[in-house]
């Protein structure tokens, strides 16, 4: 028999293989604890903990480490019910590992087991997304006939917020990018003499294509984030649950007006960036190519049908649904901290692009299958 101190904190006793514990085990005591079983180098068949006086958290952490260095399982371990429970709690609490944590078995099946977890993950995300937007949709019809219940103010701020504050960028970039465009296809097509054809180029990329893939792009990563990242605030401020008690719908007051301001600015701000993309490839068809202005101007109104036109302005509103739907679900999927904030802020930027550009190829294909 030995005991720890001149606490009665810990008693030994070794009949055969089998340690018997009693005293004081919690967290007060932990270093006294802590040393008294290091000096403990034996290996045992048991443990029989029926007379320890007092267990807490920290008591049964040591008690359990000590148990898998003396190769007694937690189930072996004698306690009283209660203080049983609390083992098994703490047990319970210590097998949650972080992804990528297990390193039982062969590269190759780790591998796989992290696939099917993001297979898995993906599938879940997809159906969340699914309910979320029928929840939306079946709330907006039941708003629709109800104009009380209507957020005007609410949508004109969120327009403004994402909408207009977001023009100069837009336009910015869209010019660039029309500017890049005609640069590339010139730098090709003047070896067959056909600068010229610049002008189609362009025209047929932004009015199909990038006018409203650079919209929703730079939406994507400067509105979903704001959507996640507000919501994401209010969930951990507990505010949701405020608008909860007071007898209102978060889905009325949070979701719709975001909804409702990117389906109808996400359009028009295309619209911009389109005409902001043919500016820039008309300003180096102009200064590089010596193309002139109203040649190029009327190859634009040649080239740009009306069919062209629609089937890239198509895609805005589905473009604008999503953006909206994954950066308010995101931010629903707070858990209440700081950090969950990041990374549900993040992870609405790289869903809401990931979508964007998934579906414009989907629809890219669709439109060149059916010819329009």
């Amino acid at each position: 028999m030995m005991k720890a101190s001149s606490q009665w904190l810990l008693e030994i006793h070794k009949p055969g293989r089998t340690l018997r514990l009693g005293g004081d085990w919690r967290i007060d005591h932990a270093a006294a604890l802590q040393r008294t079983l290091d000096d403990c180098s034996e290996d045992f068949s048991g443990l029989d903990g029926t007379d320890i006086a007092a267990l807490d958290a920290a008591g049964a952490f040591l008690l359990l480490e000590f148990a898998r260095r003396c190769g007694v399982d937690a189930e072996a371990i004698k306690l009283e019910a209660r203080q049983r429970e609390l083992l098994f709690a703490v047990a319970r609490s210590q097998e949650i590992e972080e992804p990528g944590a297990d390193s039982d078995g062969p590269l190759w099946r780790r591998g796989l087991a992290r696939l099917g977890g993001a297979v898995l993950a993906l599938k879940v995300n997809t159906f969340r997304l699914l309910g979320f937007l029928g929840l939306a949709l079946a709330t907006l019809a039941a708003t629709v006939l109800r104009p009380g219940r209507w957020r005007v103010t609410a949508t004109v701020h969120h327009m403004q917020q994402s909408g207009l504050d977001a023009l100069p960028l837009v336009s910015l970039l869209s010019f660039l990018v029309g500017a890049v465009i005609a640069f590339l296809g010139a730098t090709v097509l003047r070896d067959f003499g056909a600068e010229l054809f610049v002008v189609d180029l362009t025209t047929y990329a932004f009015l199909r294509e990038f006018g409203v893939l650079l919209t929703a792009i730079l939406l994507a990563g400067r509105t979903a984030s704001a959507f996640a990242a507000q919501i994401g605030t209010m969930k951990s401020r507990e505010e949701i649950d405020a608008i909860r008690t007071l007898g209102q719908d978060p889905i009325v007051l949070l979701v719709l007006p975001r909804l409702l301001a990117l389906l109808i600015m996400l359009p028009l701000l295309s619209v911009v960036a389109t005409l902001a993309g043919l500016l820039g490839g008309l300003t180096v068809a102009v200064f590089n190519l010596g193309i002139p202005t109203d040649l190029f101007i009327s190859r634009v109104q040649e080239t740009a049908t009306l069919s062209h036109y629609l089937t890239g302005l198509s895609k805005a509103p589905i473009f604008a649904m999503v953006i909206a739907l994954v950066g308010c679900l995101e931010g629903f999927k707070v858990a209440g901290t700081a950090q969950s904030v990041g990374e549900r802020t993040t992870s609405a930027v790289v869903q809401s692009i990931s979508l964007v550009i998934i579906i414009d190829a989907l629809a890219a294909v669709f439109f060149m299958e059916m010819g329009w």
